[in-house]
């Protein structure tokens, strides 16, 4: 009997999804785990295994389609069932009529195995990635191979001067798209408004609307951390790790979360109760070409400076290319967002719902400041803290702030634990 396999929830909330691939063809025989599809959902991109073993009798969308969540979107029958009903023949009053044999069926599309931003690239440069070897792990497709493909293309293209081919037909243009509600004066561009960017988008509403936010900034004197980073860089180095403060900033924030529980909590409105975390997850908002992501390093004050160097380095890039698992973006009880990798120096970071509190690092910069009695150049942090302030006070969260900042002043009792 034909089993009806709904696409289901992969992840905390999630009501749909976008297929990227099919993974199999109509007519395979799948195992138990073995994947089915390429689901790009609200926070990640990832592979549905087939719930049993089975012939894969119909695939129900096609690639670019949005899934909701419990809906049939693969059919799987017994192994030995038939994928495709078998001809039929048409009775008459003169006797059997044989119908013509019907038409072979067109060779199944190449699967193709691509992030979104390569996706986008392809698409920009002009490249139609089935045309594409992938030379990636399972024949994904790189950013260099979509390159490599429009270097050819222009290569292959005529000459200025020279004839093009000619062409039998017109090609179609596609149909004018009509706006509502907004009036424009001169070229537009459709973006769909789907994926992380709405999920983006949705959060920080949620955040916004529910709590009652409050930003407060201070600055660190980082000259005594910069000078201990650079002593200890060559064994993370060895390693293949690239060591920046932010390790730091984590055991800081932990640190300074253990004196002032209430920046790490959630407020629960229906019990009326704070419930404080006594786990210390650190989110760590990254920046990547589908919109900003969290990634989170749980039981951050366990680990190490280097364990934590790898952890990042790991996640951030998992998080551009999303290839992250959901897990890693749950569970978080404090965010810290390093826009000061970007250059950005004082801000007013939004919380990670339902966290009542996140960190904003600005750019480090060289500034003149009164050290020891005299007038010298010191390495400057700006740090801006935004917090709820139904659950945090005004007080609570400078000492907080001050608190970490004698951390990150005094590094050498980072490393001490």
């Amino acid at each position: 009997m034909p089993f009806e396999f709904k696409l289901p929830d992969v992840g905390e909330g999630l009501t749909e999804g976008e297929l990227l691939a099919w993974l199999v063809q109509e007519g395979d025989l799948v195992k138990e785990g073995q994947p089915l599809a390429r689901i790009e959902t609200d926070k990640a991109v990832v592979d549905i295994p087939a719930p049993r073993e089975g012939l894969v009798l119909q695939l129900k969308f096609a690639p670019g389609d949005i899934i909701k969540v419990g809906e049939v979107f693969v059919i799987l029958g017994e192994p030995g069932a038939e994928s495709v009903p078998a001809p039929q023949v048409g009775v008459g009053v003169v006797g059997v009529l044989e119908e013509a044999p019907p038409e072979p069926a067109p060779a199944p599309a190449r699967q193709v195995l691509a992030t979104p931003v390569v996706r986008k690239l392809a698409k920009d440069l002009g490249v139609d990635l089935t045309s594409v070897a992938g030379s990636g792990p399972a024949g994904r497709i790189l950013e260099e191979d979509v390159r490599q493909a429009a270097a050819q293309i222009t290569a292959a293209a005529p000459s200025v001067g020279e004839a093009a081919a000619p062409t039998t037909a017109a090609t179609p243009k596609p149909a004018a798209r009509k706006v509502k509600k907004y009036d424009f004066y001169g070229y537009i561009e459709h973006v769909p408004f789907r994926g992380l960017r709405r999920t983006m988008a949705r959060n920080v509403s949620r955040s916004h609307q529910s709590a009652v936010t409050v930003t407060a900034t201070d600055e660190a004197d980082i000259t005594e951390l910069m000078a201990l980073k650079e002593k200890i860089k060559a064994l993370p180095q060895a390693q293949g790790v690239h060591l920046t403060i932010l390790p730091f900033l984590i055991r800081a924030a932990v640190a300074a979360l253990q004196k002032h529980p209430y920046l790490n909590a959630v407020l629960d409105e229906e019990a009326e109760e704070i419930i404080l975390k006594k786990y210390y997850n650190i989110g760590i908002a990254t920046d990547t070409p589908e919109g900003l992501m969290v990634p989170v390093i749980k039981n951050a004050g366990d680990k190490s400076i280097l364990e934590l160097a790898q952890e990042i380095q790991a996640l951030a890039a998992k998080a551009r290319d999303r290839s992250i698992d959901l897990a890693d973006l749950q569970g978080g009880s404090f965010t810290i967002t390093n826009y000061g990798a970007i250059r950005g120096i004082f801000g007013t970071p939004i919380m990670n719902y339902p966290e009542v509190a996140i960190l904003g690092i600005g750019r480090s910069q060289a500034l003149p400041r009164v050290h020891d009695g005299q007038m010298v150049s010191r390495q400057i942090l700006p740090l801006s803290l935004s917090f709820d302030h139904r659950v945090v006070d005004g007080g609570q969260a400078a000492r907080f702030l001050q608190e970490f900042i004698g951390y990150v002043e005094e590094p050498g009792l980072l490393l001490a634990g």
